[in-house]
């Protein structure tokens, strides 16, 4: 699916998205704003690279992210919902993970966990992605997208659209 078509998802069930990006640093976001017409639907980001910006900007609880890592799946699904509130949209798109070459945490590169926040709850995916860091980031946000997507169709038949 293209960036082109979640806008039109988006757009079509009248829905807006905020996205909290750490490994991806901004590439989802990047990726939406490239279509024309995105500003109809995309209300913001925040790029979350550091954990004190994921606790400080954020809202995830510190004692979280001290007792599970940054790259853990309840980090990502806070990082989802505290976007979506934060910037007052729809749905919330969140990315952590290691990027690579080395491990972080004790976790191997191409460790990924996102997350879509929305109306009636949090979808998470873990995902092991091989190759340099742009193809993980770049698998990474292909899944986010693809996540998102999921969740905005799933909602919209659930509302009884």
């Amino acid at each position: 699916m293209s960036p082109a078509d979640v806008v039109v998802v988006l757009r079509q069930s009248g829905a807006t998205v905020a996205t909290a990006e750490s490994l991806t640093g901004g590439l989802v976001a990047a990726t939406l704003i490239s279509v024309p017409g995105a500003s109809d639907v995309v209300r913001g980001g925040v790029v979350a690279y550091a954990a004190d910006v994921k606790t400080g900007v954020l809202g995830v609880p510190a004692d979280l992210v001290a007792s599970r890592g940054t790259v853990d799946d309840e980090v990502a699904r806070a990082m989802a919902e505290r976007v979506r509130d934060v910037c007052q949209a729809t749905y919330g798109v969140a990315t952590t993970g290691v990027a690579g070459p080395d491990a972080s945490e004790g976790k191997p590169p191409g460790t990924v966990h996102i997350a879509v926040a929305g109306r009636t709850g949090t979808s998470h995916r873990l995902l092991t992605l091989a190759g340099d860091r742009q193809a993980v980031r770049s698998g990474t946000v292909t899944a986010a997208l693809e996540l998102l997507v999921a969740r905005v169709r799933e909602e919209s038949i659930g509302v009884g659209r």
